[in-house]
């Protein structure tokens, strides 16, 4: 095989890498904070839990998306200069919003499951 300047070159030809394409897992969701119900009933395994696990792996899941929701807004405050950037404030704002409508949504799901149990 000869390289941009023609000369014979001893390396090997590169193949083409593998794709993989990573398969969503019901842990994987849980694990990245997904907790709707509708999506964690696309996969198979949901419909054959107890309602004490789905409803672990929904508090799980929120715990996670809470924990996630924390962490990008302590990223977003400790920017360089975050005082001088007023478009952040939105965003920790918007980040509030939505620690607020987790909690909202804990609670509802508290109340739902408290009556399966």
């Amino acid at each position: 095989m000869t390289d941009e300047f023609g000369e014979l070159s001893e390396r090997a030809p590169k193949s083409k890498p593998k794709v993989t394409t990573p398969q969503m897992t019901l842990e994987r969701a849980v694990e990245l904070g997904e907790y709707d119900e509708k999506f964690l009933s696309t996969f198979r395994e949901w419909h054959n839990l107890s309602d004490n696990i789905r409803f672990n792996y929904i508090l799980r899941a929120i715990k996670n998306r809470r924990q996630f929701l924390r962490l990008n807004y302590a990223e977003t405050f400790n920017v360089i200069d975050y005082s001088q950037k007023p478009e952040l404030k939105k965003v920790l704002e918007a980040i509030n919003d939505r620690l607020e409508e987790l909690q909202k949504e804990e609670e509802k799901y508290r109340i739902e499951y408290s009556s399966k149990l």
